[in-house]
């Protein structure tokens, strides 16, 4: 009986785009009108393809910062190449494209003029229509600076920022507020709700911002995970973790200032990124930027930002000025001697040992960046200090450290460390060059370069070459790499863009990297190789996607442990092969979209994993109404070869989830737009194993074979 409902469900899955298909196909209508409201999460989840293997609380970060600017839309007529920057699906030509047009022509007056830029599909139109504004009239084009065309005089320059410089409060401000209250209701018991979490199971989130004219902002995050003490214990103030900013922009030459909780990332991440990383498909996609970025932070997470001010202002016409210091508490487990054996970054405290390390270490941090820019080149400089109350040793000694742990005796060691780096590029019509390369105060290099060629209109060609020393230290470095730390790497990728049509894509890469220093499951020098090839093409209302990756990396051979290996300081190496394939359709009836996805892995090190997963999703958008509906079942041998799939979640929040074991999964989602500025969100999820009587293991642990949880959203525009 559970093997006829199993073949019914897959059935149902796989046939049901064809089925809505056929049924819109009888219709006389051709198609329908296109909603105004889309789910842009998935749309750039399909434009940008994440890395299965990247952080969901980067991707939580940014979603944060998209749906900011999703609510507040970027003005064409008045941006510039900064604001456009921030969006992760525009690659820099463009952007510079989309800089040029507006220079040249005015802002457009509608998302169909910019089918006129050569380098915008209509995809991406139709994904930059959900976070730009369009003017109803002529409006005359600003002056960008840095841009690759010639710039006007001083002068004139003078004059066009003066007519357009608005006072810091306006008589017709009726400020725009935003309030917004999540809760997260779990329908089970884990076992440290019993017994262990000092809070409740629940998980809330209240945000509040306020934007008062065109160039102050401020707001506040207040978050709380579950089984975290709520007013009690150690949190007395509420909540456990709280977010506090305030933003000023454009206002004479103060380009940008933040205040309280920011993130930070300046050139090319090397010395300090505290945003994405520059992951393999954002650079494949042409995302090559070297910039000074300040964004407030405004995320639910503990973890990865500053705490004091940061400010970029224009010295003159070629040349801006950033600075920054920080100074913030963190999470740490310390040993008896008083050292910071570990850097803590969940941002849980949930359980009495938990609490005992929050806050019970401080960093500050201070630097300056400088920017150059002038016609088709740019540089910077930049210089970061950074340390410690209390010294880092991750190791107790190097003496102490085991086979497992050979890996560690490169961290960051001390009280204070220090970087410079000095970023450069080129932007051209056909070359684009844009790299990095920074030192630490003990003189060890890190180098990271990208070369992008247009061999012709549809081919582009791209080159990366980095070198990371593994004495090289930056405890705020993110950037373009196979692992996930600035430090033991060294690699190539070349990579091929091409768009043979307007409805068809086809992108690839090889990427080979070294690690001359033991790393995680590897207790000695070791290399991987990474092949992805990817095809897009769209045809009307259809949307096919295919991708396959091959991911081989060297590790340890853990069958061949034994006693007299464990006493020798490496081990011998075998490879780890992962395969990953990705087919899904899509169908657009204009307000309803059902999308059919199939998922496939197979890892291999002395025995073959094998998983595969098939879902169903269909999106419904109405005027008050927009309903989302998600049914996947997934069958994998082990934790090797799971699935990760893209879920629709509330405002604030991205879900890319990893399913491994035999199970279904299914998710509900819908919000309602009550009255003009209030709306209400909600989603619920149910998990179902076929292959175990428990979930999660610790305190985590469900005694039951499923899991359903449920969150609600409250939105209040004032």
């Amino acid at each position: 009986m559970k093997t006829c409902c199993k073949a019914l469900v897959i059935v149902l899955l796989a046939t049901m785009p064809c089925m809505l298909a056929a049924q819109d196909a009888a219709r006389k209508a051709t198609s329908a009108e296109p909603a105004d409201s889309v789910d842009w999460q998935q749309l750039i989840e399909e434009l940008i393809s994440i890395d299965d293997d990247e952080s969901n609380d980067a991707w939580e970060q940014q979603m944060e910062l998209l749906a900011t600017l999703h609510e507040e839309k970027i003005d064409l007529a008045t941006a510039t190449r900064e604001d456009l920057e921030q969006l992760p699906f525009l690659t820099d030509e463009q952007v510079e494209d989309i800089c040029e047009y507006v220079y040249r022509y005015g802002a457009p007056m509608s998302i169909g003029e910019l089918a006129m830029i050569e380098s915008i599909d209509w995809r991406t139109r139709r994904v930059l229509k959900e976070f730009v504004k369009m003017q109803s009239h002529p409006v005359t084009p600003p002056m960008y600076e840095g841009s690759i065309y010639k710039l006007p005089s001083d002068e004139q320059t003078l004059q066009q920022s003066k007519k357009h410089t608005t006072p810091l409060f306006t008589k017709t401000d009726e400020g725009k507020g935003l309030l917004l209250y999540t809760f997260h209701l779990p329908f089970y018991q884990r076992k440290g709700d019993e017994n262990g979490y000092l809070g409740y199971p629940y998980r809330h989130t209240l945000r509040y911002r306020m934007n008062i004219g065109p160039h102050l902002r401020f707001g506040l995050v207040g978050a709380q995970d579950a089984g975290e003490p709520f007013f009690t214990n150690r949190n007395t103030l509420g909540y456990d973790h709280y977010a506090l900013y305030g933003q000023l922009r454009r206002l004479g030459r103060l380009k940008n200032l933040v205040v309280g909780h920011y993130r930070l990332r300046l050139g090319m991440g090397l010395v300090m990124n505290g945003n994405m990383n520059l992951g393999k498909r954002a650079l494949l996609d042409g995302v090559t930027r070297s910039v000074s970025n300040i964004t407030p932070h405004s995320s639910r997470m503990s973890a990865s930002y500053l705490q004091g001010a940061a400010a970029t202002v224009t010295l003159n016409r070629q040349t801006e000025l950033t600075a920054f210091a920080s100074y913030r508490k963190l999470d740490a487990t310390l040993r008896g001697d008083s050292a910071i054996a570990t850097r803590l970054t969940s941002g849980y405290h949930r359980t009495p040992s938990e609490m005992e390390r929050k806050n019970n270490a401080a960093e500050w941090l201070a630097g300056l960046r400088l920017a150059w820019h002038y016609d088709r080149w740019h540089a910077g400089l930049t210089a970061l200090a950074n340390g410690f109350d209390l010294p880092l040793q991750p190791l107790a000694s190097t003496k102490s450290a085991t086979n497992s742990q050979r890996y560690r005796e490169i961290y960051p060691t001390g009280r204070s460390f220090g970087n410079v780096a000095v970023d450069y590029g080129y932007r051209g019509r056909r070359l684009t060059l844009s790299g990095e390369t920074a030192m630490d105060k003990g003189g060890a290099l890190a180098t990271l370069n990208v070369l992008t060629y247009r061999l012709i209109a549809p081919l582009h060609l791209i080159a990366v070459q980095r070198f990371y020393s593994y004495h090289y230290q930056a405890l705020h470095a993110a950037s373009f790499g196979e692992g996930s730390r600035v430090q033991n790497e060294s690699g190539v990728l070349v990579g091929v863009r091409w768009k043979p049509s307007g409805n068809l894509q086809v992108m690839a890469y090889t990427d080979y990297a070294y690690f001359p220093w033991a790393r995680y499951q590897a207790s000695q020098a070791s290399h991987a190789t990474d092949h992805l090839m990817e095809l897009r093409w769209n045809h009307r209302q259809w949307r096919f996607f295919g991708r396959y990756r091959l991911h081989i990396v060297q590790e340890n051979d853990h069958e061949t442990d034994d006693e007299s290996s464990a006493l020798t300081t490496t081990k011998s190496l075998i490879n780890h092969t992962q395969h990953r394939l990705r087919l899904s359709a899509a169908y657009d009836f204009g307000r309803l979209t059902t999308r059919t996805q199939l998922d496939a892995a197979m890892s291999h090190k002395h025995t073959d994993s094998r998983g595969w997963m098939i879902g169903q999703t269909l999106d419904l958008r109405l005027h008050r109404l927009m309903m989302s509906t998600h049914l996947a079942y997934f069958h994998s041998d082990d934790y090797d070869s799971r699935i990760y799939t893209y879920e629709r979640n509330l405002r604030y929040a991205f879900s890319f989830p990893a399913y491994f074991g035999h199970g279904l999964h299914g998710a509900l989602y819908g919000s309602y737009a009550i009255a003009e500025r209030l709306n209400i969100s909600a989603k619920m999820s149910y998990t179902h194993y076929f292959d175990r009587h428990s979930i999660g293991s610790g305190l985590q642990q469900i005694n039951h074979s499923s899991q359903t949880d449920a969150e609600v959203q409250l939105e209040w525009r004032f």
